[in-house]
């Protein structure tokens, strides 16, 4: 029995159906109701606001500027139903994350058709097809339908994937795919290219890799051999993908591993999720580490996968602290039962715009946060 999950609906007198796509694993829809261009926003929105799903068989260009126009109501009608009295930063934060989940699910109520081949048969249809064949793979023939908004998320990520984002440090361009964290921040990667390298580092493991682009400015700074980790299959692609572009295959080797390989290093990286939340899409896992598992693994061990007077790098935000999600105290506690000591701490500012956005619901947290490498080392034990 086929375990790809598959959407049926009523159109013109026929059962129909296809593959239901959804990034997040959410479960197809039971009723669909079929939607085209004499559908106005007013009418669109009340639909969806009623939890009713709606396949878009109307005009490509007019269904995008519905969804930007459902977008907006979405923008006002949360931010209205947001306010809440004063609580607790950590109160804030479910709080906000509801919202953001329940407007999410909202837009994502209006659906497109994808032929077998990621045609889309609709008029004025834009070719998404070699966007849909980056993230999902060589088509099968078999129909889909998507969220509008899933789809435009494919087709923007294909976009910044043929562009590239440039980091200065690198003096080159990473390339993200789909469901791959972006190298947008760059305070995270000003932060390795200016830590000092430990002494006699010809080897150095980068754990937790994505895209890829802190072992490549490990190799661009001089380290000779650097085994970069993860076990994501986008990222291990996406990793490879950059360090080959980059010229760096013969300095940087891309392995699939939870956490560690095998073996020692001088120099040992990591830059794990900042916040100990739950994921509701396999992007986030990138920014959400379930009570802070990564984190927790990564000091655990990383004593063993130090080379006598190496170094462990711990590339984290204090925003989780501000929000109340984890204390300082904790972190500290865990790089103690780890046989570790602080050497150092080097931190920096955002400059993200949520920073300094006053209407952002989290702004007193995220205008707090800092971004700290942590140079660690074995503890000295007593004989």
């Amino acid at each position: 029995m086929s375990t790809i999950p598959r959407i049926e609906w009523q159109e013109t007198g026929r059962s129909l159906s296809a593959r239901w796509r959804s990034e997040a694993g959410l479960p197809p829809p039971l009723g669909v109701e079929i939607g085209g261009d004499r559908l106005g926003a007013e009418a669109l929105w009340a639909m969806l606001l009623a939890g009713r799903y709606v396949l878009w068989r109307g005009d490509w260009v007019h269904g995008r500027h519905l969804l930007q126009a459902l977008t907006r109501r979405a923008d006002r009608y949360f931010s209205a139903t947001g306010g809440q009295p004063e609580c607790l930063p950590n109160e804030a934060f479910a709080r906000h994350r509801q919202r953001q989940g329940e407007r999410a699910a909202l837009l994502g109520r209006l659906l497109v058709p994808v032929n077998g081949d990621y045609k889309l048969p609709l008029r004025r249809a834009q070719d998404v097809r070699a966007a849909c064949r980056a993230a999902w793979g060589e088509p099968d023939g078999e129909a889909a339908v998507v969220s509008l908004r899933e789809l435009l998320a494919v087709v923007s990520a294909h976009e910044w994937r043929k562009k590239g984002v440039p980091v200065p440090a690198l003096s080159g361009r990473i390339h993200p795919h789909y469901g791959v964290f972006s190298p947008l921040r760059g305070e995270y990667v000003d932060l390795v290219a200016e830590a000092p390298l430990p002494a006699d580092c010809t080897l150095a493991f980068d754990i937790g890799a994505g895209s890829g682009v802190l072992a490549a400015l490990l190799a661009r700074r001089g380290v000779a051999r650097v085994v970069a980790t993860d076990c994501d299959a986008r990222a291990l692609a996406c990793a490879r993908e950059n360090i080959e572009r980059l010229g760096l295959a013969a300095q940087v080797e891309v392995l699939e591993a939870d956490l560690f390989p095998p073996g020692q290093a001088p120099l040992v990286l990591c830059n794990p999720p900042w916040l100990p939340a739950t994921p509701s899409a396999p992007i986030e896992y990138a920014v959400y580490d379930p009570d802070s598992r990564m984190l927790r693994g990564f000091l655990a061990s990383l004593a063993a996968h130090l080379t006598p007077g190496g170094e462990g790098w711990l590339i984290l935000s204090d925003l989780a602290e501000h929000l109340g999600l984890r204390s300082r105290q904790q972190l500290l506690d865990w790089i103690a039962a780890a046989g570790l000591v602080v050497r150092e701490r080097i931190d920096t500012t955002p400059r993200h715009g949520k920073a300094s956005d006053r209407n952002d619901p989290l702004h007193a947290a995220r205008a707090a946060e800092v971004t700290s490498l942590w140079r660690l080392e074995v503890a000295q034990r007593l004989p």
